[in-house]
């Protein structure tokens, strides 16, 4: 029965994506580590969540919900609870990647022309209604 579950262990680390595994390592690395920088690490990962909320809240620009990602993956390496949840979205874009990779060619070339045809909306838009793309200094 341990030979099963041994033969069993590789396949199951091939399934998964890439990103898991080196997560993992990145993990058990940083167990190594002393209290001073494990503490750290727990602090900008929470500094991260907070901003990359505050970056989401309406009328600030800026990518919140990468930054919230990235202080996921700091704090990923102390709470597993953490770690479930960014596991949990690694799942889903490495399944969302391989459907969008498995898409029929024509579903991806309607996708190209509607998203071409969407941004020529928005310049027309911008340029008629007289919308300053740049800040005036």
């Amino acid at each position: 029965m341990d030979e099963r579950a041994q033969s069993r262990q590789p396949e199951q680390e091939d399934d998964r994506p890439e990103m898991l595994v080196k997560l993992q390592e990145r993990k058990e690395r940083h167990a190594k580590r002393g209290l001073p920088a494990r503490i750290g690490v727990v602090v900008i990962g929470v500094v991260l969540v907070i901003l990359g909320i505050f970056m989401s809240g309406p009328g600030i620009p800026g990518p919140g919900i990468v930054v919230i990602l990235i202080g996921l993956s700091f704090l990923a390496l102390e709470f597993d609870r953490a770690e479930r949840l960014l596991e949990k979205v690694i799942v889903w874009a490495d399944n969302a990647k391989e459907r969008a990779e498995n898409a029929p060619r024509s579903q991806k070339i309607a996708t190209g022309v509607i998203g071409a045809l969407l941004l020529a909306g928005f310049v027309v838009w911008a340029i008629l209604d007289d919308i300053p793309l740049l800040p005036i200094v």
